[in-house]
């Protein structure tokens, strides 16, 4: 028999929720930040007004994810809300002295990542009031974002925004694409490298700015100027070609 595949990846296990929010521009800020970070999976607990989905301010304020908005559900009670989780992480500002373990977005995204079978939730409470004890002694851990103890009272959607980055930055992991943009040659050989160096030098020497007598560390430093910038074949030719000009111009004298 084949058995349904299982999709482990954490954009498909991790849920937020939202707690009691009173205001509707947050609900659709939050979904904002859930979709630009590749997430979908979003739950309301009591939102304090009528029409949370819908409202015309959480839609202006999702700004293109009113799809995560039409999947969204709204339930009455954490319970609820956490049903198919084992897993469950308040989010918060406020240290409580009895409280699960204390970590940082960056950390619990790499263990939400790493561990497949974790089908996990963070949670966020009101802008206000934040999260009740009773919700956040319920949970594994208490993620609080390291941010200026002079101020740290971050948006809901702000929060939410850190969360989501980090996990999806954890997610990718190696697996992150280089950008596409902008030119892309090939890597330099050895070889090419070297015949570059050689002839730089024949240029220096030329124009008298390297004394082949006594060189002393300049071609040194500047191969470690240029092994630090990951030389392109046609980077090794345009310098080349100056070196090339230089030899010229030399040659022919004033």
């Amino acid at each position: 028999m084949n058995l349904p595949e299982i999709n482990t990846s954490l954009f498909k296990r991790l849920r937020f929720i939202l707690v009691e929010t009173s205001r509707p521009g947050n609900i659709g800020g939050v979904a904002r930040a859930m979709k630009t970070m590749g997430f979908s999976d979003l739950v309301l607990v009591n939102p304090r007004f009528p029409d949370a989905l819908t409202d015309a301010e959480a839609v202006a304020f999702a700004s293109g994810a009113q799809d995560i908005l039409s999947g969204a559900r709204i339930v009455g009670s954490i319970a609820e809300a956490l049903e198919g989780c084992n897993y469950a992480a308040a989010v918060s500002a406020r240290l409580r002295e009895f409280s699960p373990p204390v970590t940082a977005p960056r950390a619990i995204a790499a263990q939400l990542a790493a561990g497949a079978d974790l089908h996990a939730a963070v949670i966020f409470g009101n802008e206000r009031f934040g999260l009740p004890n009773e919700i956040v002694e319920q949970c594994n851990v208490l993620i609080n974002i390291p941010a200026n103890p002079e101020y740290s009272s971050l948006n809901l959607s702000q929060a939410a925004q850190v969360v989501a980055y980090e996990c999806r930055v954890a997610a990718l992991g190696d697996g992150q694409m280089s950008s596409p943009v902008g030119f892309h040659g090939d890597a330099a050989s050895l070889a090419q490298v070297d015949g570059m160096y050689a002839h730089l030098e024949q240029a220096l020497v030329a124009i008298d700015f390297l004394d082949a007598d006594n060189p002393k560390k300049l071609m040194p430093r500047l191969k470690r100027l240029f092994s630090r910038t990951g030389l392109e074949t046609e980077e090794v030719n345009i310098l080349r070609g100056i070196a090339r000009h230089i030899l010229a111009v030399a040659k022919k004298g004033p």
